[in-house]
């Protein structure tokens, strides 16, 4: 029904009373912050949001009659589905008292013309669902994108709520890197670690939320394994097992902290902690360190092994070298100081390869006295 509601013909726009329209209180980029009062609502999108940019824009040009707000009425309200920063825009230039409230003061002072111009704005009347479509197009894979969390609201009150398969919207809003289906995932899992208790978003350690940590390491496989979830039968309402919830919080933990206990998260930046965590988890030895609260250097070194350790800082060392040797001729001063180190590596290089011939000649005396013994 809904898909058959999307493709009906758009209302032609009709101008509505600009003092009656009223704010989406469901608008996935507010969701953070709760129920706002109208004020804080648009200091919010004032300060976030560039609503000054269209505030400048609309008190020098007018408000573009070509393009409409979308409003449903909802509970006896003219709701605007689509448009709520150019009605905060719009709010702000019209409304001296709001103005100060918000900190909007270098906003300029608009013609008595202007103001009777803004008194409505063309609108097109529609139902919420009629438009999931257009909408989605534009803030979840459009011209102008919300952030991360924000998507996957409202790609999952499409699918939850108005019954379309992930495939369509996918496909309807022009989505061809299953960003659709990694937003839902991602949103499922959150509220499953909200809902049993395992974390609690109000209680990250950032105020940022970077979502994006969390729907992006749930294709990683050692993430996978961890929640016990796969790319087969994970985008679906409560996709980790019970028996996988105290990893699930786990993993919040690591990605974002938590407040009341004074614990930074481990992923301080997605590229290239995230990628590093997933290898951690890899291990037993790097999954006993995180649960120890090790940070995450300790833990990839003891996730890692010093063999592994060990081999890497060689083929570093080699490489560095061979740089510094390549550089030689135009970045050799000739002051003694660069000769000096040089000389030093060479000793600290004959001192590894003595003690690496000694210990092999330990390993092989000790294995035949084994073979001997038996």
């Amino acid at each position: 029904m809904a898909a058959q509601q999307a493709t009906g013909a758009v209302p032609a726009a009709t101008r509505l009373p600009t003092d009656q329209l009223c704010f989406d209180r469901r608008n996935p980029r507010l969701f953070l912050d709760g129920e706002l009062d109208e004020p804080d609502l648009v200091e919010r999108l004032w300060r976030e949001f560039a609503v000054d940019e269209l505030a400048l824009s609309i008190a020098s040009n007018g408000y573009f009659e070509h393009e409409p707000i979308f409003v449903a009425r909802e509970d006896g309200r003219l709701v605007v589905v689509e448009g709520n920063r150019r009605l905060a825009a719009v709010r702000l230039l019209v409304d001296g008292t709001l103005r100060a409230k918000v900190g909007a003061s270098d906003l300029p002072t608009i013609t008595a013309a202007r103001r009777e111009e803004l008194a409505t704005l063309p609108a097109i009347e529609c139902a919420r669902q009629s438009i999931w479509h257009y909408v989605g197009f534009k803030h979840v894979n459009g011209p102008q994108p919300w952030q991360s969390y924000a998507k996957a609201q409202y790609v999952a009150w499409v699918h939850n709520e108005l019954g379309e398969e992930l495939d369509e919207i996918a496909r309807r809003i022009g989505d061809r890197h299953t960003t659709v289906r990694r937003l839902y995932r991602g949103l499922m899992v959150l509220r499953q670690a909200e809902e049993s208790g395992r974390f609690d978003l109000d209680d990250r350690w950032k105020k940022h939320f970077s979502f994006s940590h969390l729907y992006t390491g749930l294709d990683y496989q050692n993430i996978q394994d961890l929640l016990g979830i796969d790319n087969e039968r994970s985008f679906q309402p409560d996709p980790v097992p019970a028996k996988r919830l105290e990893e699930l919080g786990d993993l919040c933990l690591w990605l974002y902290g938590r407040k009341s206990t004074d614990t930074r998260p481990l992923v301080q930046s997605q590229n290239p902690d995230l990628r590093r965590l997933d290898s951690a988890i890899g291990s037993e030895a790097g999954l006993i360190a995180l649960r120890r609260g090790l940070p995450l250097d300790v833990v990839i070194d003891i996730s890692t092994g010093d063999e592994e350790l060990f081999k890497g800082h060689l083929q570093e060392a080699r490489h560095r070298l061979q740089e510094a040797r390549g550089k030689q001729l135009t970045g050799d001063a000739g002051d003694g100081d660069t000769l000096r180190v040089a000389t030093e590596i060479l000793e600290l290089a004959d001192r590894l390869v003595s003690d690496m011939e000694d210990h092999r000649r330990q390993r092989r005396v000790s294995r035949r006295r084994s073979r001997s013994a038996s």
